[in-house]
């Protein structure tokens, strides 16, 4: 099975959204933790918390991470229906617990453990269907897909392809 160009940038953009989005709340998390606790919002305090905070890579790291998720969340909303893209960018809190564990060894319950495999299968099932299905939506990934080549225009197969396999 071909995955079309079109699809392909829509699953590689909310693969960034969902590994991208949780590492950089990792590492803002190990930043904070890295500044410690403010014990009262006393002025000095807050300045010499604040000023931790501006000096810690990981917090400027979680800080780009989260930035490239967010553009590449923006991105994929230009031509990918919201319906489809908010359900499938929600296998981040998959990559949510298994950082957690990981990297902050957090304890994550069965529990946990099995209401993450449901929203991965609910990913599963999402993906199946098709990116766009308002006339919005193809109307973007038409645009998406059209490129001038020299004096004459033409479209590519994204499109095509995608309602090929919707339908």
């Amino acid at each position: 099975m071909r995955i079309s160009g079109l699809r392909f940038k829509t699953y590689l953009l909310i693969l960034f959204v969902a590994v991208f989005g949780p590492v950089g709340n990792v590492l803002l998390s190990k930043g904070m933790k890295s500044v410690g606790a403010l014990g009262d919002w006393a002025p000095a305090n807050l300045l010499h918390a604040a000023s931790l905070a501006t000096t810690s890579s990981a917090l400027w790291l979680g800080f780009a991470c989260l930035v490239v998720s967010f553009v590449s969340y923006m991105l994929v909303l230009s031509w990918a229906d919201y319906t489809y893209v908010q359900p499938a960018s929600a296998i981040s809190y998959g990559v949510v617990a298994l950082l957690g564990h990981l990297l902050l060894n957090e304890v994550v319950e069965p529990m946990a453990w099995a209401g993450v495999a449901m929203i991965c299968l609910g990913v599963f099932l999402v993906a199946q269907t098709s990116p766009h299905t308002s006339l919005a939506g193809a109307n973007a990934a038409a645009t998406l897909a059209f490129t001038p080549t020299n004096a004459r225009t033409t479209f590519t197969a994204d499109l095509v392809s995608d309602s090929v396999e919707q339908g």
